[in-house]
């Protein structure tokens, strides 16, 4: 058969040589019809059979080898080789199946070998005088809260700093955070100190025990509507995390008084300790975690709890280096557990006490707690309807420390308990805040001589529709040395009652706060300005709409080191406005006009004049202003947040 395909001579078929340069060809095999003297034309047959004696043409073609091939396993191996650095994240980007991989490595199964050659030869400058210490900060929202991009966090920081803080709030309903993305932190973020959880229902015990395994740095974990998180995840981060100092769980109904009894006994370093709306956690659980953790422990929060006079006599009792309680809406805490807990001398460093919503503080409660809590100086009340004049007036007697008092809602109290604080606290209140407290009204009554308080400087009276002028003025005799005013929605207070306490003062208003006291005029304003212009830097008149344009030149004579100027709703027109722009206000960064609809068109050009160094410019509901001139404005005025 090959001496046929081989045949030459002078007896070819074809004179002049082969007649098929390639003799394999299969249009060989074609008939050649009847006649010798016929030679077919030199051309491709249209004939495709794959037809070949060596049997290329029945091989199938050749895949080109690929690590794509390879199992996860041999990937695995490949990629844990790589140095950390630039080429892990180039790595990452080629694929998620490549980034998961990366990510699933621990820090100590990473082989290092010693430089490559690429490093050699390119370096890693990028890298150069970063370490592994927690340095930076990533935060993840709503649907950016993936696995993916958790992995991609895990791998990316390693070699910038390292990863110290992680907050994740919400979470993808398609493609949201679970356990997968927790274990990916775990495994390349050992420097993580910092982990905060909000609202994250697709996470459970075995991602958060994962997180204490690769994190032991972890110093505060804050959970937030986590359901399914139970005790498991608190034990173990109190076994392996041992640098715990801050803990915070807000709605985790599955979180109960074993994990906080672990955290109490083995987090020797525990500073401060929230918990809100667990239904789980009750006297067991905050009487293990106080009695065990009472050497250290400085804050505490209960809120929305279901513990009764037991946890505030344990609080009372081991609170020895407590200096902040908050015991908010606790309604199975009673008279006896304040006064338990005042009794039992163990928060003699308490410096900061709040208690809201808690019926059973009465008068005689906090009699108790002021005198166990000699050293107290911020305190706070807020809805606690059972508390009187008379168990404020005892508190302040005991606790002779307090600078600072704040009332909300406490409707019990009267003329007769606010001026007994200054009685027994003149020489060290600085701030007082009343809210809402609408048993404070003006009364005609003969109060004792009260000695002047060379220490106050803020007073904050706020929604309290009984309050008036009378109460204004016996407030200025005793506060000469007033630096903050906030007098916010009292109807009641006219010019006759401001102005006694501006002539009272002895020194220079910095900031005052009149919003919605309809009835004071440019009589007060001007006084203000002509008296304390120099060090006034916050001016709040949202709502007196009898303040005229005649306030507006005051201002702009007078004070050149206001900062924050708000006129809203007054009757201010364009006059007022150029006034302002003509006037030496180097510093004012923020005016407000909303609601003032004389202000129109005309004081485009002042706007501008302004405009040198203003950050703020609120002209909400000015209707006078067309579009056309929001448009210049904000043409001219581009470093400038306009709201309109």
């Amino acid at each position: 058969m090959s001496q046929v395909f081989s045949f030459s001579g002078n007896d070819d078929f074809y004179p002049g040589g082969c007649m098929y340069p390639n003799p394999k060809e299969p249009c060989l095999f074609l008939s050649l019809g009847r006649s010798v003297d016929y030679f077919p034309l030199q051309k491709r047959s249209r004939v495709s059979f794959p037809f070949d004696i060596n049997r290329e043409w029945f091989d199938e073609p050749k895949q080109k080898a690929s690590i794509e091939s390879l199992p996860d396993e041999c990937l695995f191996e490949i990629l844990r080789r790589l140095p950390v650095g630039q080429d892990r994240s180039v790595c990452a980007s080629v694929s998620k199946r490549w980034l998961m991989l990366l990510s699933s490595i621990c820090e100590n199964e990473i082989c290092n070998n010693g430089s490559t050659l690429d490093d050699n030869l390119v370096g890693d400058d990028d890298d150069e005088g970063f370490s592994n210490e927690g340095y930076l900060s990533r935060s993840l929202e709503g649907k950016k809260a993936t696995d993916v991009r958790l992995a991609a966090i895990a791998v990316g920081t390693a070699s910038r700093g390292g990863l110290g803080k992680l907050t994740i709030r919400g979470c993808n309903s398609d493609r949201g955070v679970t356990n997968v993305g927790l274990k990916a932190i775990a495994h390349g973020c050992p420097s993580l100190k910092v982990f905060s959880v909000f609202d994250v229902a697709t996470i459970d015990d075995e991602g958060l025990i994962e997180i204490a395994s690769g994190c032991h740095k972890l110093e505060k974990l804050d959970l937030c509507k986590c359901p399914n998180i139970s005790d498991k995840s608190l034990i173990a981060i109190s076994k392996k995390c041992p640098n715990l100092a801050e803990l915070s769980i807000e709605s985790c109904p599955n979180i109960g008084n074993e994990g906080l009894q672990a955290i109490g006994k083995l987090c020797s370093n525990l500073r401060s300790v929230s918990i809100k709306g667990c239904s789980g956690v009750g006297d067991q659980g905050v009487c293990g975690l106080m009695s065990s953790a009472s050497y250290v422990l400085s804050k505490v929060k209960l809120e929305s709890l279901m513990v009764s006079d037991l946890s505030l006599a344990t609080i009372g009792h081991y609170g020895f280096q407590v200096t902040n309680l908050v015991l908010s809406g606790l309604p199975n805490v009673s008279e006896k557990g304040f006064w338990v807990m005042g009794n039992g001398r163990g928060l003699q460093k308490l410096n900061s006490i709040t208690i809201e919503c808690c019926q059973g503080l009465t008068d005689t409660g906090i009699e108790a707690i002021g005198k166990g809590c000699p050293n107290v100086k911020n305190f706070q009340l807020r809805k606690c309807a059972y508390l009187s004049d008379k168990g404020l007036v005892s508190f302040t007697r005991a606790a002779l420390s307090i600078e600072s008092l704040k009332l909300h809602e406490c409707h019990r109290i009267t003329q007769i308990g606010l001026f007994g604080v200054f009685f027994h606290c003149a020489a060290k209140l600085k701030v007082l805040t009343l809210i809402s407290c609408y048993g404070i009204k003006d009364l005609d009554m003969d109060l004792p001589a009260i000695s002047p308080s060379e220490s106050f400087w803020s007073l904050t009276i706020r929604d309290c529709p009984g309050f008036g002028d009378a109460n204004l003025a016996l407030l200025g005799k005793l506060c000469p040395r007033l630096k903050h005013v906030e007098l916010s929605g009292l109807q009641r207070v006219t010019d006759v009652g401001f102005l006694p306490l501006l002539e009272c003062s002895e020194t220079g208003l910095t900031t005052v706060n009149l919003r919605g006291c309809l009835n004071v005029t440019d009589r007060v304003v001007l006084s203000i300005v002509n008296s304390y212009g120099w060090t006034l830097q916050v001016l709040c008149l949202d709502g007196c709409t009898r303040v005229t344009d005649a306030s507006m030149m005051a201002i702009a004579g007078n004070c050149p080191v206001l900062s924050d100027l708000d006129v809203s709703k007054c009757a201010i027109t364009d006059t007022g406005i150029v006034a302002l722009a003509r006037g030496k206000q180097f510093n004012l960064e923020i005016l407000s006009l909303a609601g003032c609809i004389s202000v129109s068109d005309n004081s485009i050009a002042a706007f501008k004049k302004l405009g040198q160094s203003l950050a703020g410019l609120n002209i909400k509901r000015c209707s006078a202003i067309s579009s056309r001139g929001i448009s210049k404005l904000q043409e001219h005025l581009w470093t400038c947040d306009i709201l309109n």
